[in-house]
C-alpha cells in the first residue's frame, strides 16, 4: 500500500508543479545497476524532475527489472519494480552541467523462487549531469536505498532531456 501512496504523490506532485513550471522540468530513461548484497539486478528507470527558479527541486522515479541474478544454483532473484519519491538540491557547475543531492522516500518488489517481497524506506543519493547542447545530455547518479530488510546500492546511467 506505501508503494501506491508513494506513487500517487509523485504523480500529483508532478501535476500540480509541470503547468506552473513547466520550464524547469527534466525527464530521464536510464539503466541501472541494484546491488542488494551479493545480489546484482538491472532495471530501466524512468524520472520526471522539476526544479523552483533556485536550487530546491522534486523528483520521481518508476523503474521495471529487466536483469536477473542467481541466489543460488536453480534459484534466481528478479526485480519487479523500483519506486521513489525524492526532495533535490542542485548546483550548476556550468551552463550545461550540473550536480544534485537527494533524499526521500523509495521502495521496490523483488521475486526469487516463485515468493514475492516488497520492501521500502529511506532513499539518498548524488549525481551529475551533463548536456551536450543545452537540452539533451547524460546523468550519472547513485543512491543508496536504507530498507527495513537491507539496504542497496543503486547506480545508474542515462539520457536527460530539459524542458526549459
Amino acid at each position: 500500500m506505501k508503494k501506491y501512496l508513494a506513487a500517487a504523490a509523485a504523480v500529483a506532485l508532478m501535476g500540480f508543479a509541470a503547468p506552473a513550471m513547466a520550464q524547469n522540468i527534466e525527464g530521464s530513461v536510464s539503466y541501472a545497476s541494484v546491488s542488494v548484497e551479493d545480489v546484482d539486478l538491472g532495471a530501466i528507470r524512468g524520472a520526471l524532475s522539476w526544479q523552483s527558479s533556485n536550487f530546491i527541486g522534486l523528483e520521481g522515479e518508476f523503474a521495471f527489472g529487466v536483469g536477473d541474478d542467481d541466489i543460488i544454483p536453480g534459484v534466481t532473484a528478479e526485480l519487479k519494480t523500483m519506486y521513489g519519491v525524492y526532495a533535490t538540491a542542485t548546483a550548476d557547475i556550468s551552463e550545461n552541467a550540473a550536480i544534485f543531492a537527494r533524499v526521500g522516500y523509495a521502495g521496490g518488489e523483488v521475486e526469487a523462487a516463485g515468493l514475492s517481497s516488497d520492501d521500502s524506506g529511506l532513499a539518498y543519493g548524488a549525481g551529475a549531469k551533463f548536456f551536450l547542447d543545452g537540452k539533451n545530455g547524460v546523468r550519472i547518479d547513485y543512491t543508496k536505498l536504507d530498507f527495513d530488510d537491507g539496504d542497496a546500492d543503486v547506480w545508474s546511467i542515462g539520457y536527460v532531456r530539459r524542458f526549459r
